[in-house]
């Protein structure tokens, strides 16, 4: 199987502000570190919160965020979520978020998706499709410049049989369909 380094984005983090000071024009908030666990995030927001220029300030909203690739984190995005989001993210890179817009944001489909289906990178799908045929029958030498790779590499994915992620001009990872 062919193999490839999975490009990693920056620290998944998030901006936290203070809606109460918001509210009175005054910009409060912190970024916060979202690898920890759920626990840390929730006591960075009260610590963000206990420092508001407004007394007893409890209502946040995240206001920015990065190191999350193409996935989108909205406002009220719920802390548990984050963390688990910016765990993937963290492990997978920008091959997790693909993955995870590609399961239309079903995380548990994305995560056995990379557990169970993974096949590999390649530069093209017909390599791939190339090395499973090598691996699974002894191409006679008469008959392999007859064999299209690229076709077949089409039809699989035409049939459900796998579908890929593209996260670079030769970088495709291929996955079993479902």
């Amino acid at each position: 199987m062919a193999t490839a380094t999975i490009s990693t984005t920056e620290t998944p983090r998030i901006y936290v502000a203070c809606l109460a000071a918001y509210n009175s024009g005054i910009l409060h908030g912190a970024w916060i570190n979202v690898t920890e666990d759920a626990w840390a995030i929730w006591d960075g927001i009260a610590a963000m919160l206990a420092k508001s220029p407004i007394a007893e300030a409890e209502e946040w909203a995240i206001h920015d965020y990065e190191g999350f690739a193409s996935i989108r984190i909205r406002e009220y995005e719920g802390v548990e979520r984050v963390a688990e989001l910016a765990g993937f993210i963290a492990e997978h890179g920008a091959l997790g978020a693909e993955l995870y817009n590609h399961f239309g944001s079903d995380l548990g489909e994305a995560r056995e998706a990379m557990t169970d289906r993974y096949h590999g990178c390649y530069a093209r799908l017909a390599d791939y499709m190339q090395e499973l045929t090598e691996q699974s029958i002894a191409v006679p030498e008469q008959l392999a410049f007859y064999i299209d790779y690229e076709a077949m590499a089409r039809d699989a994915e035409m049939s459900g049989d796998i579908f890929t992620i593209k996260t670079a001009h030769d970088e495709v990872h291929v996955f079993a369909g479902y």
